[in-house]
């Protein structure tokens, strides 16, 4: 992932990681309405995995813990691919 990447090249990157450090399903989709836990299955320890994961594959830190942070704080706290996609646009 870099500064130039669209949203669609995000979501690519995205996938891969899903599959390489959390062992998501080659065929499951991951699309920007995909929600971590409820459509993939996934725990919030996972979301530390996937955290350090993005951050090890940009070779840089992230606000991760800030952005996991505030989707505890709302009402509905599943998240959403395509909010994942933004945090990572707007970070890069």
């Amino acid at each position: 992932m870099n500064a130039v990447q669209t949203e669609a090249e995000i979501l690519d990157d995205l996938r891969g990681i899903f599959r390489d450090a959390l062992g998501v399903d080659p065929v499951a989709p991951i699309e920007p309405s995909t929600r971590f836990f409820a459509d993939l299955g996934l725990a919030s320890i996972d979301a530390v995995v996937l955290g350090e994961a993005i951050q090890a594959h940009l070779g840089r830190p992230l606000p991760f813990d800030a952005f996991l942070a505030e989707l505890g704080r709302r009402e509905q706290r599943d998240l959403l691919i395509a909010e994942l996609v933004a945090f990572l646009r707007d970070h890069s």
